[in-house]
């Protein structure tokens, strides 16, 4: 809970004995913070209702507000050629973000995604706390550190601690790595190949993990 009083939550907006389907039509009338006033519309979770894994991103980029699905831009493209290669079904999964409305600046006739503060990541916890209380994942991964230190910690270090087990009440099992636009990001060929070899390498953890 940010520091200075009162804050913009949520809370307010869930319904009486939610379920997943109630939630996302709840969120969608979402204005616990000011986060809705420049989205498309919000972009909630998706995936298998009693998915054994949930993934947890940042936010919805530009591609995933016009969609109002999770994971369909660039990055979701990486991230499901990696989960193929991990042996991870993501129809199987659940898929989400800390912040379920897209953050952004203009710059000329592009929107540029901007980070979500500690304040608006509060104010949007309330929906992935259901998420998370109505899947009961077994694994949950945490996809870049503004997730991975908004469900474990601001002290958390993705770059210290990636593909490691970490003990958290979110689930059984619980881990970090690098969120898949940080792979399109690299300055060349070689660092991206590089750099998705090892998010494949975090993802291949999970599969071992179910059913044990």
């Amino acid at each position: 809970m940010p520091a200075g009083g009162k804050t913009e939550t949520a809370a307010a907006f869930l319904p009486e004995a939610p379920t997943l389907e109630r939630l996302r039509e709840a969120a969608a009338d979402c204005r616990g913070c000011h986060l809705y006033e420049q989205a498309t519309q919000t972009v909630f979770g998706e995936g298998a209702g009693g998915a054994e894994v949930m993934f947890v991103g940042e936010q919805p980029g530009d591609q995933e507000d016009l969609a109002g699905k999770p994971f369909v831009g660039p990055a979701g493209r990486i991230l499901d050629q990696a989960l193929e290669e991990a042996g991870i079904d993501r129809r199987s999964t659940y898929v989400t973000n800390v912040v379920k409305h897209f953050k952004w600046q203009p710059r000329g006739k592009r929107r540029i995604h901007q980070k979500p503060n500690w304040t608006e990541m509060t104010a949007c916890r309330p929906w992935l706390d259901g998420e998370l209380d109505l899947v009961e994942p077994e694994v949950v991964v945490c996809l870049g550190a503004t997730a991975a230190q908004a469900l474990l910690g601001r002290d958390f270090r993705v770059s210290r601690q990636r593909g490691e087990l970490v003990e958290s009440p979110l689930a059984r099992y619980v881990l970090a790595t690098v969120h898949p636009s940080s792979i399109l990001r690299q300055r060349d060929d070689a660092s991206r190949e590089a750099e998705y070899g090892a998010f494949v390498e975090d993802l291949r953890v999970v599969p071992p993990l179910l059913g044990s």
